[in-house]
């Protein structure tokens, strides 16, 4: 295969469609979606099979224990697709919102409409099901997409893409308006992120090293986040009983996701009282601790954190800790070591939350609450395509307005310019 006249061909492909579907009614792209449910509902079997030959090479071929978890599909897994696909479907459009709509001096009426950015390109490793919710994210905000996932799920991702298809055609909406590449050279990837004709913008969804690959090679815009160093703060007016629960739920509930806290703070004026309690959950829970000189004297059995775990998403059963003076003290530590995905405080004291709110340079900021919500279906996004720690142009979970942007509109009654 000629990689870079395959992907030449696929971007034009997508920049036609992509026409189509910013001009779609929301009635068509809904009844795409819901046909895309039904097809996946019916084709469940199939699905399945595709998805049991991908992991039989996978275990062939040696992959680690995680990444074929992320990678099999279940039947309960296969009804959860259809779902988020019925799901994405009710939410509200957003393309040809008009707001802030003034009548200026002159009498014109200027203010701001929601676009499509039109051809979004996401890179994508392991988890099939990420097929089916980018191609309704897409949709619905009227962009035309070409998706790349990773090579041990192309039997999987392409028995979704085709029903994805179906839906579309179904819908009289050009099947081309979602294409996944079928090929799984990795030449692939270079070229679509360096396609600026076809392509308006890339997220890329898996390992650091891949997205500092991309984030190395795009010649386009990318929607991001290199990794997730969150932080809990206890804070010197925290309640002890909220500072357990939430520290528990940050680090434990899930160990390997981008929000899951992997640095604690305390301070200095509760550590004796609070950090030796929090600790015993932690161990007893099986997380190593790695903590500061403080931590040590009063935890056993911490280890000495270097400067680097502070740095450090773990993504495993460890945390780093450290005591710190006050608010001021943890504020600076975050916004020095953090990855300003997702930070939260816990306390009583309202001036010390709406300073850690307005201080703290991330994505995500929370007042007693665990960093674990830091997700765009909890946010109420009904989806999320990524989560995005850059500050341009979409920040945080990124749902259906993340794919869209904003331009300036003027209504006029024959005004000119004087």
């Amino acid at each position: 295969m000629d990689i870079k006249h395959y992907m030449e061909g696929l971007g034009q492909a997508a920049r036609s469609a992509a026409s189509a579907i910013a001009r779609a009614s929301t009635a068509a792209k809904n009844a795409a979606l819901l046909a895309m449910a039904a097809a996946i509902r019916a084709r469940q079997d199939e699905l399945l099979a595709a998805n049991a030959e991908d992991i039989a090479d996978a275990r062939a071929n040696g992959l680690d224990v995680a990444m074929i978890d992320r990678l099999t599909l279940t039947a309960k897994g296969v009804e959860a697709m259809a779902a988020g696909l019925e799901q994405v479907a009710a939410l509200a459009d957003p393309v040809g919102e008009i707001t802030d709509l003034k009548r200026r001096p002159s009498g014109i009426q200027v203010g701001k409409m929601r676009v499509p950015i039109g051809v979004v390109g996401i890179i994508y490793e392991a988890r099939p099901n990420v097929t089916a919710d980018a191609a309704a994210l897409c949709l619905k905000s009227g962009n035309a997409a070409i998706l790349r996932g990773g090579k041990e799920a192309i039997r999987s991702n392409q028995a979704i893409a085709a029903c994805v298809r179906t839906g579309l055609k179904s819908a009289s909406l050009p099947e081309t308006a979602v294409q996944v590449i079928e090929t799984t050279d990795r030449e692939a990837v270079g070229h679509l992120v360096a396609m600026p004709k076809y392509v308006d913008v890339i997220v890329p969804r898996g390992g650091k090293s891949l997205i500092e690959r991309v984030s190395r090679e795009a010649r386009v815009p990318v929607i991001k986040h290199l990794d997730g160093n969150c932080h809990v703060y206890v804070d010197d007016q925290a309640d002890p009983a909220k500072a357990l629960k939430i520290v528990e739920n940050s680090k434990t509930q899930r160990l390997g996701t981008c929000n899951t806290a992997e640095s604690l703070l305390v301070a200095r004026a509760i550590a004796a009282e609070q950090l030796p309690a929090i600790a015993r959950m932690l161990t007893a829970k099986g997380v190593e601790i790695r903590g500061c000189a403080e931590t040590q004297k009063l935890v056993a059995e911490a280890k000495a954190a270097t400067e680097e775990d502070y740095y450090t998403e773990y993504l495993a059963a460890i945390i780093s800790v450290k005591v710190v003076a006050d608010v001021d003290a943890a504020i600076a530590h975050i916004n020095r070591y953090s990855s300003q995905h997702t930070e939260a405080i816990v306390t009583e004291n309202y001036t010390h939350a709406m300073r850690f709110l307005r201080e703290v340079d991330s994505s995500s900021v929370m007042v007693n609450a665990s960093t674990r919500f830091a997700d765009g279906f909890e946010y109420g996004l009904g989806a999320e395509i990524g989560i995005s720690t850059d500050k341009f142009h979409a920040r945080g979970p990124v749902g259906l307005e993340g794919l869209t942007s904003q331009k300036w509109i003027v209504l006029g009654d024959g005004e000119v310019r004087s």
